[in-house]
């Protein structure tokens, strides 16, 4: 588990090789094991390969488009909308794309009260843990893997598309690499570390 936490990248190139379905729901199962607030496991996976990826990637372009001339839910993220089409173009070459969501999770355009904003945070935690060893397990099998946040360029559009209860979060490519890139700089202990004693 140590040398999957060090070897993991995020890959944004990937081969044409397909990813078996039983290494598929391994990784998916890493995710369920994940800790969850409350044991709530609000999660919900939905795998998306062959023809209904190329439906999704239609309305993720739709959104970007619509977002690039009317600025609705991301009016101070602009500068972001390029990265946004190269993650389109790396969700295209990769095999496999799930998408990740809260199935308790409120719109994020509703109102909540303190306590319902704290299970929302609880819960988008739990979801984070069960990305995170998703991505670990993938890399344990030598599969590439991205964590995307970049949907929310296409929000609407996408939760439309899947017909999904629930809050989408986020989406993870997955693909035997097809580069190898090297470890980014991480600030070190001293910087992100206070100690109290």
């Amino acid at each position: 588990m140590i040398s999957a936490v060090y070897d993991r990248r995020s890959i944004r190139k990937f081969l044409d090789a397909p990813i078996s379905k039983e290494d598929i729901e391994a990784i998916i199962q890493s995710g369920i094991k994940a800790p969850s607030s409350k044991n709530r496991q609000p999660w919900k996976f939905t795998v998306v390969q062959g023809r209904a990826k190329e439906e999704m990637l239609s309305a993720f372009r739709r959104g970007i488009l619509r977002e690039e001339h009317d600025y609705t839910l991301l009016p101070q993220s602009k500068q972001h909308i390029a990265g946004a089409k190269y993650t389109v173009d790396i969700m295209a070459e990769a095999p496999v794309i799930v998408f990740v969501s809260n199935s308790l999770g409120k719109s994020i355009w509703e109102d909540l009260t303190t306590e319902e904003r704290i299970a929302e945070i609880c819960n988008i935690q739990s979801i984070g843990a069960a990305i995170e060893n998703m991505v670990l397990a993938a890399t344990d099998r030598g599969i590439g893997s991205l964590w995307i946040c970049d949907i929310y360029f296409a929000y609407p559009e996408l939760c439309e598309w899947l017909h999904s209860d629930g809050q989408l979060v986020a989406a993870v490519a997955l693909g035997y690499p097809n580069e190898f890139p090297r470890a980014r700089t991480r600030k070190g202990l001293e910087e992100v570390v206070e100690w109290r004693l």
